[in-house]
């Protein structure tokens, strides 16, 4: 719902569902880590919405960025410990939460996404995988968006555009 619109129950729910929830789940994990003394990744599913607001989800879109600063504030003081704090900020996948299965990605076409899809979650998986590697050791502090392209076309495009048309513009000149 709209900003004007929105009430304080719900701006309360939604800010301690996406962002206090990602702060006791992280912070605990942070604290056994420094505990046990052997360094460890620390990763949070964030959203595209930490880095672009979208109208009518104002607490979500802060909560995000609220995570998206959390976790370069952590990055900061847990490097010492060797610990990195990354995030992944996934555009459309194909999820239930999304009425789509992973099928879904490869028949549902997007014009507002430049690979044309909604992702796959296992595209998601593939960067979390990474980022818990020992092949992204100098790697923290950042958000890793996954989306096909989604930002770059603004934060109202995504699911949300209906034409094509942009993918010619230009030609013909």
């Amino acid at each position: 719902g709209s900003f004007l619109d929105l009430d304080f129950d719900t701006w309360r729910t939604d800010i301690s569902l996406n962002l206090d929830g990602a702060f006791l789940a992280l912070h605990t994990a942070a604290k056994r880590m420094v505990a046990a003394g052997n360094g460890g990744r620390l990763i949070v599913v964030s959203s595209v919405h930490e880095h672009q607001p979208r109208v009518g989800s104002a607490p979500y879109v802060a909560a995000k960025h609220g995570v998206g600063g959390l976790i370069k504030t952590m990055a900061l003081e847990l490097g010492p410990y060797g610990i990195t704090a990354n995030a992944v900020a996934p555009g459309e996948i194909a999820t239930p939460i999304n009425d789509m299965s992973t099928e879904d990605a490869e028949r549902t076409h997007r014009p507002g996404i430049p690979l044309g899809r909604p992702g796959k979650p296992e595209e998601v998986a593939d960067v979390i995988r990474f980022l818990a590697s020992r092949e992204s050791a100098y790697v923290t502090g950042a958000s890793w968006v996954v989306d096909g392209g989604m930002l770059h076309m603004g934060p109202q495009a995504g699911s949300h555009m209906e034409s094509d048309d942009w993918r010619s513009a230009g030609e013909g000149e």
